[in-house]
């Protein structure tokens, strides 16, 4: 039994729907549109919502969207073929007035939606009378393949092995002289066989004669016997005078300070909003002349076909598009798409969502497949990268501020990535935009994580002196040492910063591994006390599979491991070593599919002004060359 089923425009116009119950279905409905249709996953035929079984089908010709809902719980197998015949009903009976764009009017749709319905329902309950039919063994794959393969065997296995003993009969001679010949044929050949057998013996001869002369051993010089092994001289191995600054087994405030020069030109060029990213491409671009040859070549096939009324069929543009026209481009852009790191899967998902946006829509006056087809996948990956909520950490600062309490980010993350770094460059760049940053130092695992955010502090204080703001230190380190638990420090941090006026809150959290439950276990339960106002995931742009694991296993950690009804997952991306990659950008468009969340920050370079936001038109421009 169905619950709802409706059909209305892409641009939000509801040209008929049935509902069968009192039940509220605008919120699925409206997050079918949001998380399916607007995020390019067109490709999946169905979505889950409240406990709703949602299913949908395009029209491209139109731009039309048939949705069905249905419980759940229940199994309904004629779903899909309600929705291609009620699809075809629908064209049929208003194709005038839907060609005419009259979507303001009574579409009197209800006896043929009865019909159809009762139709699909009598269907599948002869499909569930029928029994299923098993295939012939003459039909199945394997019957293929093992009949081929034994007559491949039968074929091939008895000139091998007569090829294997002519040459073993060679080296019998003996044998062969010793059986006389049994007519005079056979004789004059046995005269042939022996003189062969002569000049085969006098070769064998010569080359057990040849042997090939020992190198004569050089006499060993004195000096080598004598020499021995010597100690290597390291540049920079330290003496005992360093001993007192590399001490860790006692507890030191502070570090011995080292000669660190703050580059002044750094302060002043991360004020205000972050620049956008700008991604030069290489020179092998992407030719769009491949991609008309694979047209060309297709439609050289039929041009002797269509006559005369084919040149002008094509110039007006009345071709509708099939999955057949656009598999050749579609399998080339999914190639290319792996080549520059996009995940397998993501890359196969995309393609498939362009096939099923534009599978009948007529194309345009002098428009080529392969053309209309990047220009919607340009289209599909500008909208992926585009994020859906807005992300302005500057002015969310400002209203915690106003509240009176410090705005707390979390970054995780796996082992390597960069997340340090990445939070020193932010610190800087909150500094520089009038925030008073505390540190949270709660990777309590890895040796030299707190010393590393100290000198992280150390010089950004050096680049922002407390004379500069009025005697304020602007950034400040929280730390309790190794080996304490990472929630409780959070915590306190949290407490310590709301009690000195801080602005921000940093929380430094150590790498994990996905698969590493305890670790995940630990993190979920620092996300959970301390409830940040953003947690970030950090993620190199080296990556191109694993991205899918890293994040896929992070968010469902976060779920599975927090008590909350509604757990606080991953909210943004941070791209690092950006500037390792070239134009291979891949990355970025893996991980904003995976988590539908945007990529706030981009790493790169080693500096702290190496910050930039992202631009998906840039990045999707070096994607698509």
């Amino acid at each position: 039994m169905l619950d709802l089923f409706t059909i209305f425009s892409k641009g939000g116009i509801v040209l008929w729907c049935f509902q069968n119950t009192n039940q509220i279905f605008t919120p699925s409905v409206n997050a079918l549109i949001r998380n399916v249709i607007l995020q390019e996953r067109t490709g999946v035929s169905s979505f889950d919502h409240n406990g709703l079984a949602l299913q949908y089908k395009l029209d491209n010709e139109f731009d039309l969207i048939f949705v069905v809902a249905y419980q759940k719980i229940l199994q309904l197998s004629y779903v899909d073929k309600f929705l291609t015949d009620i699809h075809l009903e629908f064209r049929d009976k208003y194709k005038n007035e839907l060609t005419d764009g009259e979507f303001f009017r009574n579409f009197n749709f209800m006896d043929a939606y009865n019909d159809t319905l009762r139709a699909a329902e009598e269907w599948s309950k002869n499909q569930a009378k029928q029994p299923k039919q098993m295939r012939s063994f003459e039909d199945s794959f394997k019957s293929k393949k093992t009949v081929a393969s034994m007559i491949t065997r039968k074929g091939e296995e008895k000139p091998v092995k007569t090829a294997k003993k002519k040459e073993v009969n060679f080296a019998d001679d003996d044998v062969m002289l010793a059986s006389p010949p049994s007519s005079p044929k056979a004789q004059e050949n046995g005269l042939i066989n022996e003189e062969i057998l002569a000049a085969n013996r006098a070769k064998l001869a010569k080359k057990m004669m040849k042997k090939k002369p020992e190198p004569k051993k050089s006499p060993k010089s004195p000096q080598s016997e004598k020499a021995g092994k010597k100690p290597r001289k390291w540049e920079l191995e330290g003496s005992s005078k360093d001993l007192e600054s590399l001490e860790r087994t006692t507890d030191r405030p502070e570090d011995a300070k080292s000669n660190f020069t703050p580059d002044t030109e750094m302060v002043g060029q991360m004020k205000g909003i972050i620049k956008d990213l700008e991604v030069e491409s290489s020179d092998d671009d992407y030719d769009e002349q491949e991609e008309e040859e694979i047209e060309t070549q297709k439609t050289a096939k039929k041009s002797s076909k269509g006559g005369m009324f084919s040149i002008f069929r094509g110039l007006v543009g009345s071709k509708n598009l099939s999955k057949s026209d656009m598999e050749p481009v579609l399998d080339k852009m999914k190639d290319h798409l792996i080549a520059k790191n996009v995940a397998a899967d993501i890359a196969l998902k995309l393609c498939e969502s362009v096939a099923v946006k534009l599978e009948g829509r007529v194309l345009g006056t002098f428009e080529s497949v392969a053309s209309t087809v990047k220009s919607t996948l340009n289209d599909s990956l500008v909208q992926i990268l585009s994020p859906r909520r807005r992300v302005d950490i500057l002015r969310d600062c400002i209203e915690a501020r106003k509240q009176k309490r410090p705005f707390v980010i979390s970054f995780c993350g796996v082992n390597g990535v960069g997340k340090s770094t990445n939070l020193a460059k932010i610190c800087f760049w909150l500094i520089e935009n009038d925030m008073r940053v505390l540190i949270a130092a709660c990777d309590t695992f890895r040796a030299g994580a707190v010393e590393q955010l100290r000198t992280h502090t150390r010089h950004l204080n050096a680049l922002h002196p407390p004379e500069r703001h009025a005697g304020r230190q602007m950034a400040q380190l929280y730390e309790k040492g190794y080996g304490k638990d990472a929630a409780g420090i959070a915590m306190e941090a949290i407490k310590f910063a709301g009690d000195a006026g801080i602005d921000v809150v940093l929380v430094d959290t150590a790498g994990r591994m996905q698969d590493n439950e305890p670790l995940m276990r630990a993190l979920t339960k620092l996300i959970k006390v301390n409830e940040p106002d953003l947690v970030l995931f950090v993620g190199e742009a080296l990556v191109g599979n694993e991205a899918v694991d890293q994040l896929v296993k992070f968010n469902q950690a976060l779920a599975d491991y927090s008590s909350n009804a509604e757990p606080h997952l991953i909210d943004g991306i941070v791209l690092t070593k950006f500037d390792t990659i070239d134009d291979k950008v891949g990355a970025a468009i893996s991980m904003t599919y995976i988590t539908g969340q945007p990529i706030v920050f981009v790493g790169t370079g080693q500096t702290y002004t190496d910050l930039k936001a992202l631009n998906a038109k840039a990045v999707v421009h070096a994607l698509m060359k």
